[in-house]
């Protein structure tokens, strides 16, 4: 037996019979996420130790917007500081320490940025 929903299920949200021959479902449309502008994306940068073995990471978060857009963002950083690093969770993940030059280049870019922690 699986316990798996199917998605014809999830997608009425809970009606499941209507006694009205005349009911037309109609599906809530889902929200499109629009990509602000660089100026107004308000994004931070930390380092981040936890859970990675003691090594290192610079994660930024506070992005608002397609997933698409996260991720070029993402591969211009990790380009640009010459390291690996991913892209998931709203975050971007930069292997190493490399807070400064991440802030240098995103003011470059036009974001406006904040520096979390020491």
């Amino acid at each position: 037996m699986s316990t798996k929903k199917s998605k014809k299920f999830n997608s009425f949200d809970g009606i499941v019979f209507s006694t009205n021959p005349d009911h037309v479902y109609e599906a809530p449309e889902e929200a499109v996420k629009e990509t602000l502008a660089n100026k107004h994306q308000d994004l931070r940068v930390q380092l981040d130790k936890k859970q990675r073995g003691g090594k290192a990471v610079t994660l930024i978060t506070g992005f608002v917007g397609h997933d698409d857009d996260l991720n070029l963002l993402g591969k211009m950083l990790k380009t640009k500081c010459g390291v690996g690093g991913t892209v998931k969770d709203g975050e971007i993940l930069v292997q190493g320490d490399f807070r400064q030059k991440i802030i240098e280049i995103l003011l470059k870019e036009g974001y406006k940025v904040k520096r979390i922690g020491g």
